[in-house]
């Protein structure tokens, strides 16, 4: 493929989060080859830094193969929430049940992948889910009239990473 126009890393951690989702990532090298497939030109020192920040660690998949996976936010020692959320909220504005969150070019798909996740394992429960484009996350509430308890819930989210982060520093 044809080598693509400059992606922000937000972008490209988010295509990482893609691929190690669904199961494409035995090896860093790997990783190197299916980004080169995208267009995308980076070192294995690049790929292990995108595979540790979005919280991938290697493992046994449900086959017993090796390779890269995305654990639960709860179990994983240093996830895409604790590094990245903070970071990639530029703005939240809330509408009846929807809630608009700006993030920097690139930046959507990551952040909606966090949310997404932390939804999924009970972390956010006013959240229903997530649509993402480049730079613009939806958000719906589980509530009718939820948007402004969901832009709160998604704060308290956002700042217990933080706290959370800051607290393994120490």
């Amino acid at each position: 493929m044809a080598k693509r126009a400059a992606i922000s890393s937000n972008a490209r951690r988010a295509l990482v989060v893609s691929f190690v989702s669904k199961g494409l990532v035995p090896s860093q090298g790997d990783l190197v080859e299916l980004l080169a497939d995208e267009g995308i030109e980076v070192t294995q020192a690049t790929a292990s830094r995108d595979l540790e920040l979005v919280g991938a660690v290697r493992g046994k998949d449900d086959q017993g193969r090796m390779r890269y996976l995305i654990l639960d936010p709860n179990t994983a020692p240093s996830g895409v929430g604790s590094r990245v959320s903070e970071n990639l909220i530029l703005n939240i504005t809330a509408s009846g049940n929807l809630v608009v969150v700006k993030t920097p070019p690139g930046g959507a798909q990551l952040l909606a992948s966090l949310i997404d996740r932390a939804t999924a394992s009970g972390d956010l429960s006013s959240a229903l889910g997530t649509i993402a484009g480049d730079d613009t996350v939806l958000v719906v509430s589980r509530s009718a009239t939820g948007g402004k308890n969901l832009i709160t819930d998604l704060k308290k989210y956002i700042s217990g990473s933080e706290n959370l982060r800051k607290a393994r520093r120490k």
